[in-house]
């Protein structure tokens, strides 16, 4: 009995180590988004900044920024270590940057510096002079274009859509939204191109208008952006059909928000996205109750990353979305008060985090 007993524990050892032997190994990347919240230095930049300056409101000096691009760079180098323990991501979309300045103090900072991050930064017409930028990796990642892309919107944008809605002509409808009134200055669309060790991969990084004046009222600003998002993928699609388009931003509207689920065409589903598609994980999160940011006790998710029908293909001889969270660890989190729960931001008297959590994805592929 104990020879048999012994070749029976030896051969399940066996099956075990063949298992363990034959997994297939993947080469891992995790791609980021995080609204910094109010990135500014402590120079001034005249109708701009003045709140942001130690003559300001938010007595904003040396000592509280440097303490912020700390409190940044903690967070963004822990990114995605859960399952990518030995990296920091290698993508990093991010809104609410004042200039390029702000992002070479961030990357310089000691627990970003390893990491050796380029940036892609252009200056945004918005009227609180803030902008988008994509970090990233440069042993990984070689950007081999780069462009900012406007988005046109006006002040009477609604009136003329809600007015323009009833009649038939769609496609007039659309020239006419954005033919009358004062143009409402807000940020621009980054796209990046570039090779991800080896891939191509199409990164668009966005942060859209804002819920200001009511959800309903601005509604048509952000339908604009999603708008604009799908007319970019589908400009990408022509020149090249199998193309990995990655979108990310801080869309100030859900993933069930009209802006994302017809202006993108969003899809909860994976089985639901169709040739030229885009799947949006946080939709999903979403129903789970998760949450990136709250108003008056209620949680939402506007930071959202979603990625093209070819990068959920299950063949990972190229990279593949992977999976999906939202980093929110106890650190960075509100412990009293009346706002508790919430994500610890800056305050009178403590230099928090941001009033976002991040979200971030992963790319696999089957390592040669």
């Amino acid at each position: 009995m104990k020879i048999k007993t012994l070749i029976a524990v030896l051969f399940v050892l066996f099956t075990i180590v063949t298992g363990i032997a034959q997994q297939k190994k993947f080469v891992v990347h995790t791609v980021a988004f995080y609204n910094l919240e109010n990135l500014f230095d402590t120079i001034n930049n005249p109708n701009i900044d003045e709140e942001w300056l130690p003559t300001g409101a938010q007595n904003w000096t040396s000592k509280k920024y440097h303490k912020k691009l700390e409190n940044l760079a903690r967070v963004l180098s822990e990114i995605g270590t859960g399952e990518n323990p030995n990296n920091a991501p290698t993508l990093i979309g991010g809104c609410e940057i004042e200039n390029r300045g702000v992002l070479e103090d961030l990357v310089k900072q000691p627990k970003l510096l390893p990491y050796d991050y380029g940036i892609v930064h252009f200056d945004s017409p918005d009227k609180r002079g803030i902008d988008v930028a994509l970090l990233y990796q440069k042993k990984h990642f070689t950007p081999t274009s780069y462009v900012n892309i406007p988005l046109l919107i006006y002040d009477n944008f609604s009136k003329i859509k809600a007015e323009k809605e009833t009649e038939e002509d769609k496609a007039d409808n659309d020239k006419n939204e954005v033919a009358t009134g004062e143009r409402r200055y807000t940020r621009d669309i980054l796209l990046v191109t570039g090779f991800l060790d080896g891939d191509e991969v199409n990164v668009m990084v966005n942060h859209w208008p804002s819920r200001s004046g009511g959800e309903k009222k601005s509604s048509p600003f952000r339908e604009a952006a999603g708008k604009l998002n799908r007319k970019i993928m589908d400009s990408i699609y022509k020149v090249n059909p199998n193309a990995k388009i990655i979108t990310m931003g801080d869309l100030n509207d859900a993933s069930y928000n009209k802006s994302v689920k017809e202006g993108i065409g969003a899809k909860r589903k994976k089985e639901e996205v169709k040739q030229f598609g885009i799947y949006n994980p946080f939709e999903e999160m979403f129903h789970k109750g998760q949450s990136t940011l709250f108003y008056r006790d209620s949680g939402d998710i506007f930071d959202q990353i979603m990625v093209s029908e070819q990068l959920i293909k299950t063949d990972y001889s190229s990279f593949r979305y992977w999976k999906a969270g939202i980093y929110n660890k106890q650190y960075m989190i509100q412990t009293t008060g009346q706002y508790k729960g919430y994500p610890l931001r800056h305050q009178a008297n403590e230099v928090g985090f941001s009033d976002h959590f991040p979200v971030y994805i992963y790319l696999i592929k089957e390592a040669k």
